[in-house]
């Protein structure tokens, strides 16, 4: 829950106005990976699988996401 205070700056920010231009550029959610839009695709994995994943992920430090798509990559190729 907010505190008075953190609702009184709010409040003072949006009488005062907002810088538009300044929101515009820091967009929303996260960056894209290129110039396409990407899809979220929902795949199954039995716990073997998503614990292999994760593991190849830790040790390379990357995501989850980015284990799968380098593995998609090598398989496509």
């Amino acid at each position: 829950m907010a505190s008075e205070e953190q609702i009184q700056t709010w409040a003072d920010e949006a009488e005062t106005g907002y810088a538009v231009e300044e929101m515009k550029r820091r967009g929303r959610g996260r960056p894209g990976r290129g110039a396409e839009p990407m899809q979220v695709v929902a795949v199954r994995l039995t716990a073997e699988e998503l614990a292999a994943v994760d593991a190849v992920a830790e040790r390379e430090h990357i995501s989850r996401s980015e284990a799968i798509r380098r593995a998609l990559a090598g398989f496509a190729a």
